[in-house]
């Protein structure tokens, strides 16, 4: 479906701006299969260079392919604001809306700031993220677990694209923040345990008074999950799959929970289940729980987590864009969320799928968050 998605939007970028271009037929129709390529690259990639999730080419050429890729969804983007607004002017004067839809500057200019865009939204994927920091404040906290710093990191998407001396970045800029407690919420790696051991090889380093402990995002099922359970022990994250531990902080409980993705049923693995994963927490406890996606909120809520940390969205990368990713995420994409008494904090992710490094206006984090009595 996301091959007929992207192949729809080249058609249409070829029939509103491609064909009109005041240029010989010839370097028409080259244009317009320049143009299906980029918008398909990702079955070359697939089929030759590795798989959909981690395409196993250089990350200078996953650059331009991604400058490219965003470069025409952008133009696709603002072509069809064009088009509306003439289909909207079209309803009041013909001629105007015509003028408008047939306005060959605009789409000239309109193809030069999303090449530009593209750009600088590559960049701000691929750079190593600021550091955002937050306060939650949790009704049933303790008084002596006020000001609890934890770290979340999400969506590393460990790949050629982002490499080993990218996540030795996050991590050294993650340590510095001396959390009491780390957390990696799903997505951590793209590849094969094989492609990926020295690109992963850095989470080993981090670290955190109450320790590191991780959950599966849908990417983890994609390769040799079993084999990456394996290596996350070897790097001594600690991975909570449907179930819970139980940390003292100044002589107070703070349960820290987690469960599986529901990309796992695909895969015969044991599907998220919180239920199993709170049993024999005392309601007096405060929860937080780890959930890749933050869809499930509300059932989560009910099952008696105090704070749901979760990515997946990666804030929708592009703002605008967002809202339909928002869409396919029950309304939650990025930031904080009040679901029945549980507060949601849907982190915009450290990094992002190789196959779409474009973010603008959503930009990459790691996470800071200072837990807070309420008053």
């Amino acid at each position: 479906m996301f091959h007929v998605f992207t192949g729809l939007i080249s058609l249409y970028v070829i029939w509103r701006f491609v064909w009109r271009l005041p240029i010989a037929k010839s370097g028409r129709i080259l244009l317009a299969i320049a143009f299906l390529l980029i918008a398909e690259h990702h079955l070359v990639t697939r089929n030759f260079f590795g798989s959909m999730a981690s395409p196993e080419i250089p990350a200078t050429l996953l650059m331009v392919l991604g400058w490219l890729f965003g470069s025409l969804l952008l133009l696709a983007m603002l072509l069809l604001v064009r088009d509306v607004a003439g289909l909207l002017a079209y309803a009041g004067s013909r001629s105007r809306g015509r003028r408008l839809w047939a306005a060959q500057q605009w789409g000239v200019g309109a193809a030069a700031a999303a090449m530009a865009l593209s750009a600088v939204g590559v960049w701000q994927a691929v750079r190593v993220p600021d550091v955002k920091t937050i306060d939650i404040a949790l009704p049933n906290l303790p008084p002596a677990l006020d000001g609890f710093r934890l770290v979340q990191l999400t969506d590393l998407h460990a790949s050629r694209l982002l490499e080993g001396p990218w996540i030795d970045a996050v991590v050294k800029k993650a340590n510095a923040l001396n959390p009491d407690l780390m957390l990696i919420t799903g997505d951590l790696v793209d590849g094969t345990t094989d492609a990926r051991a020295a690109d992963v090889q850095p989470l080993q380093a981090l670290t955190s008074r109450h320790g590191v402990y991780a959950i599966p995002g849908n990417h983890e099922y994609y390769a040799e999950y079993q084999r990456w359970l394996t290596e996350f022990d070897k790097l001594g994250l600690r991975l909570l799959l449907n179930e819970h531990v139980t940390l003292t902080h100044n002589g107070q409980p703070l349960v820290l929970a987690g469960i599986t993705d529901i990309m796992a049923a695909r895969y015969g693995q044991p599907q998220p289940d919180v239920a199993k994963a709170l049993e024999g927490v005392s309601p007096a406890d405060t929860v937080i729980l780890m959930s890749h996606r933050p869809g499930g909120a509300a059932i989560n809520a009910q099952a008696g987590a105090d704070l749901q940390l979760s990515g997946h969205t990666h804030g929708g990368q592009i703002l605008g864009p967002h809202l339909l990713t928002q869409l396919a995420n029950e309304g939650y994409v990025s930031g904080q969320y009040q679901v029945g008494d549980m507060q949601l904090y849907v982190s915009n992710g450290t990094g992002l799928w190789p196959g779409f490094p474009i973010r603008l206006g959503r930009p990459s984090e790691i996470t800071q968050i200072v837990l807070r009595a309420a008053r």
